[in-house]
């Protein structure tokens, strides 16, 4: 399958395209929802995200996705599994950044909880992680809801992030 589609009750999840920079932009030019990245991403790092992202599904056969409203087509955000080393080991991290204006929808919950099913059903993971801040409440909150515990932290990207961890 080329184009792989994950659909939920109200989502659709679907790869990354260069076609999704301007999209992209709404997140990442918003020093809010930027809030607990080192910065805000102009243009050029923003098409630079995506070949990063899109290297990710060739070399690992994982990344990022673009999450979309299922009815009107509406872009919310990005949710995927991507590889991130944590302390030592490579370990499948599900990551997931929307956009401001659908914060509070369960828009990520959703999309969380779609990546995890397929991660263990199709992928055959037996255990992903979650990386949140540790003063990222909502993110948190968000790991927790789709059954994973914190069971650490750590020190990645210059500051503490959670590892949350859930394994079949």
């Amino acid at each position: 399958m080329n184009n792989p589609v994950i659909s939920t009750e109200r989502l659709l999840l679907r790869k990354m395209t260069k076609e999704d920079t301007g999209n992209l932009m709404e997140i990442f030019s918003d020093p809010v929802a930027m809030r607990y990245y080192p910065s805000i991403k102009n243009e050029s790092e923003t098409m630079e995200w995506i070949e990063w992202t899109k290297n990710n599904y060739d070399k690992y056969g994982v990344g990022l996705w673009i999450v979309e409203d299922k009815v009107t087509g509406e872009f919310l955000g990005q949710c995927g599994i991507v590889p991130q080393e944590v302390d030592g080991v490579m370990e499948m991290e599900i990551g997931y950044l929307f956009v401001r204006r659908v914060w509070g929808k369960g828009y990520a919950s959703e999309a969380v909880l779609a990546w995890k099913n397929y991660g263990f059903e199709i992928l055959k993971f037996n255990r992903m992680v979650s990386l949140p801040d540790v003063n990222n409440v909502p993110s948190t909150k968000v790991a927790e809801r789709i059954g994973m515990q914190a069971i650490k932290t750590i020190n990645k990207w210059g500051k503490e992030v959670y590892v949350y961890s859930v394994s079949i």
